[in-house]
């Protein structure tokens, strides 16, 4: 059985961090555990370099042919268009979207990709990010499954009033110090966009050393770790390789995001 938010305690997670530190394998081991767990689940990617269709199991040439929202011409213009030039419209359906343009995984997470988009307090009103809001408002606020968004670094694309919907915010980061500072200034826009629950996931940990190292930065800037991840050597062996670590049931670092998830769905009862 299949379960919706509106029978089940499922949550609705953005994950975000500094390139490089691992975000995207947690996106997508919390939404494929969450499938497990027998939520209806749709993964967002939201990261200017999309690759969270490769993780979740589809082939580089079946990643390649999603043409993400942001650049679908044909799908933004037949939702904002008026017929007059530079004047488009601000309000439309959306709900159809996810029904034509999500991609069924191989692991079973639906997944949509929105492609790049300008910040949301930029003051860009341009149809693409009109189309983006409304459609990321669609699947936070309005839609009955659980979410797990894979974000760049920060928040201001994903607006205020979604942002106060999602459940918690997963900062990624490893013992390096500029994923740490990175991490710090996306804590501080996700509070201030009204996120409730944001928190650090120390990720690629090899040792007690940067485990400190972590947690000591935490303590001194006023966050809070909620979990750490290991290093695994499945993990890299699988993504040298083009393919995703999900396979690897038994990997150390897919057990921990396991882990993480279980304590999610805990913290949303």
């Amino acid at each position: 059985m299949k379960f919706s938010c509106l029978e089940g305690n499922c949550v609705k997670v953005a994950v975000s961090g500094k390139g490089g530190v691992g975000k995207t394998l947690i996106a997508a081991g919390l939404a494929y555990t969450l499938v497990n767990k027998g939520f209806k689940t749709i993964a967002i990617d939201a990261d200017p370099s999309p690759n969270l269709a490769l993780t979740l199991g589809l082939s580089l040439e079946e990643a390649r042919a999603i043409v993400p929202i942001s650049d679908n011409t044909q799908l933004i213009e037949s939702k904002t268009s008026t017929g007059y030039a530079g004047v488009f419209r601000l309000t439309f359906t959306v709900g159809d979207i996810v029904r034509d343009y999500s991609v069924k995984t191989p692991f079973g997470v639906n997944l949509i990709v929105m492609g790049t988009v300008r910040s949301m307090g930029s003051g860009c009103t341009c149809p693409a990010n009109a189309l983006i809001r409304s459609l990321l408002r669609h699947l936070v606020v309005e839609r009955g499954e659980a979410v797990v968004l894979d974000m760049e670094a920060g928040v201001e694309h994903i607006g205020r009033g979604t942002a106060q919907h999602v459940d918690v915010m997963l900062v990624v980061v490893n013992a390096n110090m500029k994923s740490l500072e990175v991490a710090k200034r996306i804590h501080e826009l996700g509070v201030k966009a009204g996120m409730k629950k944001v928190f650090l996931v120390g990720n690629k940990v090899e040792n007690e050393s940067q485990k400190q190292a972590i947690e000591n930065f935490a303590k001194e800037n006023g966050l809070e770790v909620l979990d750490f991840l290991p290093f695994d050597p499945k993990v890299v062996d699988a993504e040298m390789h083009g393919e995703t670590p999900l396979k690897y049931k038994d990997a150390e670092a897919l057990k921990a995001i396991e882990r993480l998830c279980s304590r999610l769905l805990q913290d949303n009862e």
